[in-house]
């Protein structure tokens, strides 16, 4: 198939309707400085050994620094944190700076009060289209059970409550 303007929309359009959960990915560049960005290419990829992986649009401001990181972490948003999910998407240069976050004892940068929190060494790195896609090997985790954030229709929100179980 040849990727022409028309099939670029109709593919937008249908990833737009199916819902992921929302995550902000953390590292820090080669001045220890920490970088974040909002994903919702996160997956999981392999239990033996733990895996996950996530990909970055080769031309985001935060590009560089990912591309050259030996490990992240990948810090999965609760229903109401909607506003860290839009801070860390936009251009603002210290997206830190307006949030509450520590670095870990790996070196990490850590979002606080998250659903979860997997820290990662890169596995490896796999070029693909305009995407590099980034596997990590999770070297720690924290969890909680709460809501995720979700995207679904270009929007971002909570689980609708006819999913929640009873």
């Amino acid at each position: 198939m040849n990727t022409n303007k028309e099939s670029m929309t109709i593919f937008k359009n249908a990833m737009a309707n199916y819902p992921t959960g929302v995550s902000i990915v953390t590292t820090v560049d080669e001045n220890q400085t920490p970088v974040g960005l909002t994903v919702n290419s996160f997956a999981s990829v392999s239990i033996d050994p733990l895996l996950v992986l996530w990909s970055i649009d080769r031309n985001v401001s935060t590009y560089e620094p990912f591309s050259k990181t030996d490990k992240f972490a990948v810090n999965i948003l609760r229903e109401d944190q909607k506003d860290i999910a839009y801070l860390f998407a936009s251009k603002e240069e210290d997206r830190f700076a307006h949030c509450t976050w520590y670095k870990s004892d790996n070196g990490l940068p850590i979002i606080q009060h998250t659903i979860a929190t997997l820290q990662c060494n890169l596995y490896k790195q796999v070029q693909a289209g305009d995407h590099l896609t980034l596997i990590g090997e999770v070297i720690d985790i924290s969890a909680n059970d709460q809501a995720p954030l979700l995207y679904h229709g270009r929007k971002l929100g909570p689980i609708p409550p006819s999913f929640h179980q009873e």
